[in-house]
């Protein structure tokens, strides 16, 4: 049995909690998955998985394998990176966890940090707030990008940099399309944008609870037209039909190219919210981690998360 390569097959079951999307990132087929972690439960002479027609979780004994798992892959990777970086030149991987709304800044980042030190092969995930912090802890999300303001909820202890702060926009179709791109509106309230058909994302989502707090303070209750836990459908579904949304800056700084679409900055209450890179704090940070943190420190990369993070209101 290859040890190491059973060890990612059980942390990939973790990550997607299903059997054939586990084995598909893995590359091999959903039997040779099962066959690797039932030869992990004889080893350690213990059942791992709660078995089904579907998986359905870990038995207690198996989420101290998992958790082991997790510490023994993240110190492999260490020490790979380690033996293969040379002073200023990092190798490896870096596993980067956006919340959707930073996703286009966290995308940006990656490409950058790329560019900088083709030895670092960055892997951008879009995740929760909650999957971010689990990640953080259990090792598997080497840098998350998100609310700073969550920040020890969960009694984790994270080291954050501040990045920027997320403004508010309605997102609506213009009376006219504009030659340069999407246009900016006057301000509007929160409570006048509660009146007109939405497409929000899902309650599940934290930047749903934002939202919901803002129309609560002014006065205003909102049952959406749409719901999505996609922010790609957000934007889509102002496009192409008639409702409006509620995004931030960086969302709509992506949505730059579309001639026929105006934002208007919500006011009334000014929605301001903290967004910042977190990490793990650890005696032994990774070569990347390293170089991804050195980089976003840097009056370089500040300048291009003002330049791209839709700081469309003075």
């Amino acid at each position: 049995m290859n040890l190491l390569a059973s060890l990612r097959y059980l942390v990939a079951l973790d990550e997607h909690r299903h059997f054939g999307r586990a084995a598909q990132a893995c590359h091999i087929t959903q039997p040779a998955l099962s066959n690797a972690l039932r030869a992990l439960e004889e080893e350690f002479g213990t059942s791992i998985v709660k078995r089904g027609r579907a998986f359905a979780d870990f038995t207690p004994e198996g989420e101290r394998i998992l958790a082991s798992a997790q510490r023994m892959l993240h110190e492999h990777e260490l020490l790979q990176q380690e033996l293969n970086s040379v002073a200023g030149r990092p190798q490896g991987t870096l596993t980067l966890a956006a919340v959707p709304t930073a996703v286009p800044i966290a995308a940006r980042f990656a490409a950058l940090l790329q560019a900088r030190h083709p030895g670092i092969a960055p892997v951008v995930r879009s995740m929760s707030s909650p999957e971010i912090e689990v990640g953080l802890e259990s090792l598997s999300v080497d840098m998350g990008l998100g609310y700073t303001d969550r920040v020890g909820q969960r009694g984790i202890k994270l080291r954050t940099i501040d990045q920027y702060t997320e403004r508010y926009f309605l997102l609506r179709r213009a009376e006219s399309p504009s030659a340069d791109g999407l246009q900016m509106g006057p301000a509007m309230s929160w409570l006048e944008a509660s009146q007109l058909p939405l497409s929000l994302l899902t309650a599940e989502m934290h930047n749903r609870t934002i939202i919901d707090s803002a129309f609560a303070v002014a006065g205003a209750e909102v049952r959406p037209a749409i719901q999505t836990n996609s922010i790609l459908t957000l934007g889509l579904s102002v496009v192409a039909g008639a409702v409006c949304s509620v995004l931030p800056g960086a969302l709509v700084g992506v949505m730059r190219g579309y001639r026929e679409l105006e934002a208007l900055p919500l006011v009334h209450p000014e929605v301001l919210t903290p967004i910042g890179f977190m990490v793990a704090i650890t005696d032994r940070p990774s070569r990347t981690v390293e170089a991804a943190l050195a980089m976003a420190e840097e009056a370089f990369w500040q300048e291009q998360v003002a330049a791209h993070s839709g700081l469309l209101v003075a």
